[in-house]
C-alpha cells in the first residue's frame, strides 16, 4: 500500500518557517498530553510516526521524556526541518512511504501518532503497522465532528483532514483493531493556541471561549466535542474479527 501521488505531493513541501510559531505552540500541549498519559510508565525507546517538522519531539526532548527518540515522516521538507533543529536524544530520522514502518516487530516501547490519522487514506493499515512495531501507543486526533460537517468539506480538505472523528468513534476504530484503551484525555485548546488561531478576530476568539466554558460544565458534552482527543493504548495479540 502506498500514498496516492497527489497526497504525497501535497505533503512533500508542506513545512516552512512561516508555520513554525503556530506548530511549536500547539506541539507543547501535545507533548504535555503525552507525558500526562504515560505517567508511571518508563519507555526505553520511542518512535513518532508522522513527526511533521519535529516540534512535538523537540518539546519531549526538552522535557527529558526518553533518551532514545526516533521518528519517521513522509514529507521531505519536514525531514529537513527536523534535522535542522538538532534535537537532543533524537536518533533515527527516516523518510517513509506512509504505511510501511521500517522497523522489526515489537521494536519500540511506545509509538506516538499525534494529529496524523485524520490525514491518512487507509488508517487501519497504518494502525496495524503501528501495532506491529510497538507495545504501547499514544494517539491524538482533532475532533472536527459536527452534525453538518459535510457542509464544511472544503474547509477541512484545505487542512488535509479526510477523516472526521468523535472520541467515541475514534475509540471504536482502535478497539475494533484490538488496541486496549488504557487512559484518555478530552481537552480544549489553550489560550496560546486560540490566540494564534484567531489572530485579530476577537469575536471568534470570545465565542470559542464561551463555547468551551459551557461544554466544560457538562462532562458528558465534553466527552463528545472537545477540541482534541488523546489516548494511551496497549497492544493485544488479537486481530480484526468480523462475524
Amino acid at each position: 500500500m502506498q500514498l496516492s501521488d497527489n497526497v504525497k505531493d501535497s505533503y512533500s513541501s508542506q513545512y516552512d518557517e512561516k508555520s513554525v510559531n503556530w506548530r511549536n505552540t500547539g506541539a507543547r500541549y501535545k507533548a504535555l498530553n503525552i507525558i500526562e498519559l504515560s505517567k508511571s510508565i518508563q519507555f526505553k525507546n520511542v518512535l513518532e510516526v508522522g513527526a511533521g517538522e519535529g516540534s512535538v519531539l523537540n518539546w519531549l526532548s526538552q522535557m527529558d521524556f526518553c533518551k532514545d527518540l526516533n521518528c519517521i515522516e513522509i514529507s521531505e521538507s519536514g525531514i529537513e526541518m527536523i534535522k535542522s533543529k538538532r534535537i537532543p536524544n533524537l536518533n533515527d530520522i527516516l523518510l517513509f512511504d506512509g504505511y510501511k514502518i521500517p522497523y522489526p516487530d515489537n521494536h519500540f516501547d511506545l509509538v506516538i501518532c499525534s494529529h496524523v490519522l485524520e490525514h491518512v487514506e487507509h488508517e487501519r493499515i497504518l494502525l496495524r503497522e503501528i501495532k506491529r512495531v510497538s507495545k504501547y501507543q499514544i494517539f491524538e486526533v482533532p475532533i472536527d465532528f459536527s452534525f453538518y460537517v459535510d457542509r464544511k468539506l472544503a474547509h477541512f480538505l484545505a487542512y488535509g483532514h479526510i477523516n472526521i472523528y468523535t472520541p467515541s468513534l475514534f475509540r471504536f476504530l482502535l478497539k475494533s483493531e484490538n488496541f486496549e484503551v488504557k487512559k484518555d484525555i478530552n481537552y480544549f485548546y489553550h489560550d496560546d493556541v486560540l490566540k494564534l488561531l484567531y489572530g485579530k478576530n476577537k469575536s471568534a476568539y470570545y465565542i470559542t471561549k464561551i463555547k468551551f466554558a459551557l461544554l466544560n460544565m457538562v462532562p458528558y458534552l465534553k466527552g463528545i466535542k472537545p477540541s482534541s482527543y488523546a489516548v494511551l493504548t496497549e497492544k493485544t495479540a488479537k486481530q480484526l474479527s468480523i462475524f
